[in-house]
């Protein structure tokens, strides 16, 4: 890679998470073991979380919480289409129908007022998404949920370190983290489940390791029980312990890096504050804390002529990278070909054509900020009427 190339995106790790992990993969145990279940008690601690449990990615948990649910064939799952694929595939793969709520045009999150018009008898889950670090509002949403006895499932993968009214994403409800490489800490791939709901817990953990009695590492064992039975049929999810003890070292480091991440979001304000072709989001009076996973910004392509892909095409021609987070689900191929229903969405596909995230992560410098400030200035000015 050009070494003068500003990435989206690069995941900060240090030395000694690098020795970290070296040290498990000399031990001779590499799969889940003592540093899962050590990363799960941690991660309960910094979250305030009752239950946590580690998985291969958070699309796995997704699917988990989903087949715990029993939802399936003839059931309406509610979420935005203004999010990543995979929790609107494994709805689909379930046999369950995606329905999808419009967004806020400058927070991009459902709402209890866009979600409440399609409950019917027919819904059986609502899975909101807290966006870029931001929060959702979640008590509307839960006291909808309440008053039709629906659950009510957290993406809270961009959500690690956010708070919502002075309350951590994670501390309550049934919630998923990610912890792909882009994310606010990383374990390389992985995902963390976590809930107040006991129950669901131990059939999180079960389903997780092919439905088994116990755990894929027993705590009490300390190895893997002999004598352990199906208990129903389950899946193949477990975190390893290499990928574990990555996520103990930034678990650590979270907040120092989250803080970094504010203070170069609050340069991109500052700096963008005049520069009229370009919308940053707003972040809503109930987000007291924003964990800043994403600096995303709309481009207003009527004034400058130009398309939101056309933009992010001449960032890169001048060493700069940008991400789509996301291109609306219902406008992919596969949706757009299979599903009849008729949405009415008008701010998720406004903010769909418009959207851009600009490199944000911990190690970034402030000149790298002005560097893509700049740039964006030239690619305006060459495209002014």
């Amino acid at each position: 890679m050009d070494p003068s190339f500003l990435p989206f995106s690069r995941p900060s790790i240090t030395e000694n998470e690098i020795n970290a992990v070296a040290e498990v993969l000399r031990s001779g145990w590499i799969t889940t073991g003592t540093k899962c279940a050590e990363f799960e008690q941690q991660f309960c601690e910094a979250v305030g979380a009752q239950h946590a449990v580690a998985l291969s990615s958070a699309t796995a948990g997704m699917h988990l919480a989903l087949h715990a649910l029993e939802i399936g064939p003839g059931d309406e799952v509610i979420t935005p289409s203004l999010t990543w694929v995979s929790t609107v595939n494994m709805i689909t793969a379930r046999g369950a129908t995606p329905i999808f709520a419009d967004v806020d045009r400058d927070n991009l999150m459902i709402s209890a007022q866009t979600v409440a018009p399609l409950i019917n008898e027919r819904t059986r889950l609502i899975v909101p998404v807290h966006y870029a670090g931001a929060a959702v509002d979640l008590d509307p949403l839960r006291e909808l949920a309440k008053q039709h006895s629906l659950p009510l499932i957290e993406d809270a993968a961009h959500a690690l370190g956010t708070q919502y009214q002075q309350r951590d994403i994670g501390k309550d409800g049934h919630v998923i983290f990610s912890f792909h490489p882009i994310k606010n800490i990383t374990t390389g791939e992985g995902g963390m489940f976590c809930t107040d709901d006991p129950v669901l817990a131990d059939h999180i953990r079960r389903l997780k390791f092919h439905g088994l009695g116990v755990d894929a590492f027993d705590r009490q064992t300390q190895g893997r029980a002999p004598q352990a039975e199906v208990q129903e049929p389950g899946f193949k999810y477990n975190l390893p312990d290499m990928n574990a003890v990555l996520g103990i070292g930034q678990l650590a480091r979270l907040q120092q890096m989250n803080q970094r991440r504010s203070e170069l979001a609050q340069l991109y304000l500052t700096e963008l504050d005049s520069v009229s072709e370009i919308q940053p989001l707003t972040t809503p009076a109930w987000t007291t804390r924003h964990a800043w996973h994403l600096f995303i910004i709309r481009l207003d392509i009527d004034k400058t002529g130009m398309s939101r892909d056309q933009f992010m095409a001449e960032l890169k021609t001048r060493g700069i990278g940008s991400g789509l987070h996301f291109k609306a689900a219902h406008t992919q191929k596969y949706y757009r070909e299979n599903y009849t229903h008729a949405y009415s969405l008008p701010e998720t596909e406004w903010n769909s054509e418009r959207i851009c995230s600009l490199p944000l992560f911990p190690d970034m410098r402030d000149e790298d900020v002005a560097r893509v400030v700049t740039a964006i200035k030239s690619i305006l000015r060459s495209h002014a009427k």
